[in-house]
């Protein structure tokens, strides 16, 4: 079978791969008890999530080819070679060398399952049948958020570093499905194999990938400044003749809406941007920092005014459409919460977020985008191709409460290369 080349220069240009998980029984082995150390503030109904969910992969697998963690898990596994290093790899990270022998003879289909919903801890020692602990291998929880563990850009992928270790299973599967998979042409990046300090923290959705030569990231709570300086490092490792930039925004550590970049930026289309307006555009004590790169070296670290600001200097001149609309600061708040700023596009001005955010969608119909309802367009009833510049609404009572939204749950590694005027 021929590998899928790993390509991504933009944040908008017409999707043509993406990473999906599907919510599944990992979400429902979460307890009121766990679910803060899960990194949750609610538990979720499994049922009503995974119709939500539905629309989602539904509509974007109208439009681009979408591939399931389960079943590139289970390519990789069902290589002999492929599961002793992933098994080890994970079995040694979370101290549960004693789980290798076992783990191995399961068929990988179920293993694959197995590594994502948890295994079961057998309570045959007086250690285990008194463990406050279900499960030897915690589930994955966090895992239908798939923008945070693996990072596509340009033909590489970078490996997260994830900032809780209840998520580092997470990057170890998705290093594993793109370098020994067989299906992607890629190389991947990651930071533990460097020499780094170990408090290094990188994910996701902290960065945006607005042209070849510019990156967005954000300095927060799941992203640190040790996280930036490595992907400069590699930027510079580069060694070659172009300049490049990284525009780096600091967020707030409270409240936890805030945990990425995307949570209050994204990109929309050639010349527009959803931006949560308190954080990006009004004055505050969260600085923006732009790093010059010129043939190699860094040329130049400078505060900015704000994102637009930077960007526009580079030729990217956006017009800001607000999180919540204009007219209260109580709606912003509101809706940014329910990642009400959380868009992913498949093409130039044609993006997903929630249907709930009813006055970000009004702001955004009053800058030129249609309406679409995600069910309609799954049902058949709606056809993309009809128009040219739309939001699609998907329905969310349930995953937001997870704390992310149409881009936290897309890993997309695949688009058509963007020409910029």
């Amino acid at each position: 079978m021929e590998r899928v080349n790993v390509y991504l220069n933009s944040e908008i240009g017409e999707l043509e791969g993406v990473i999906l998980h599907t919510p599944g029984a990992e979400v429902e082995n979460m307890t009121p008890e766990n679910a803060q150390r899960a990194l949750y503030s609610d538990i979720l109904n499994l049922n009503v999530a995974r119709k939500e969910y539905s629309q989602l992969s539904g509509v974007l697998s109208k439009v681009a080819k979408t591939y399931e963690v389960v079943d590139l898990l289970e390519k990789v596994l069902g290589n002999e070679e492929n599961r002793e290093y992933l098994l080890e790899k994970i079995c040694r990270h979370e101290n549960a060398m004693s789980l290798f022998d076992y783990l191995l003879d399961i068929d990988a289909k179920q293993l694959a399952r197995m590594l994502i919903e948890g295994v079961p801890l057998v309570r045959n020692t007086l250690t285990n049948f008194l463990s406050k602990e279900r499960f030897a291998l915690r589930p994955l929880y966090n895992f239908y958020f798939t923008r945070d563990a693996s990072i596509a850009i340009g033909e590489d992928v970078l490996i997260a570093k994830m900032a809780n270790a209840v998520r580092d299973r997470e990057s170890i599967i998705m290093e594993a499905i793109f370098s020994r998979s067989g299906i992607f042409n890629t190389q991947t990046i990651n930071p533990t194999t460097f020499n780094n300090p170990a408090d290094v923290t990188i994910e996701g959705g902290d960065v945006l990938v607005v042209r070849d030569d510019i990156l967005l990231i954000g300095n927060g709570i799941r992203t640190n400044t040790h996280g930036i300086d490595f992907i400069l490092s590699r930027f510079l490792a580069r060694d070659d003749k172009r300049k490049r930039h990284i525009l780096v925004q600091e967020l707030p550590y409270k409240p936890e809406s805030f945990i990425h970049l995307d949570m209050v930026f994204t990109m929309l289309d050639f010349d527009k941007c959803m931006v949560y307006e308190p954080i990006i555009l009004q004055p505050n004590r969260y600085q923006t920092v732009h790093i010059t790169i010129d043939k190699g070296k860094v040329k130049e670290i400078k505060t900015v005014d704000n994102l637009l600001v930077a960007l526009k200097s580079l030729g990217i001149d956006l017009k800001p459409i607000v999180c919540g609309g204009t007219k209260d600061r109580w709606i912003q708040e509101r809706e940014q919460w329910h990642s009400g700023a959380n868009f992913v596009a498949i093409g130039p001005g044609r993006v997903i977020g929630y249907g709930r955010n009813i006055n970000t969608l009004e702001e955004m119909n009053k800058n030129g985008f249609e309406i679409l309802r995600a069910k309609d367009i799954v049902a058949g009833k709606v056809d993309l191709n009809s128009y040219q510049k739309y939001v699609v609404a998907l329905d969310g009572s349930e995953l937001p409460r997870g704390g992310g939204g149409a881009r936290c749950m897309t890993m997309p590694f695949r688009r058509k290369p963007i020409k910029w005027q």
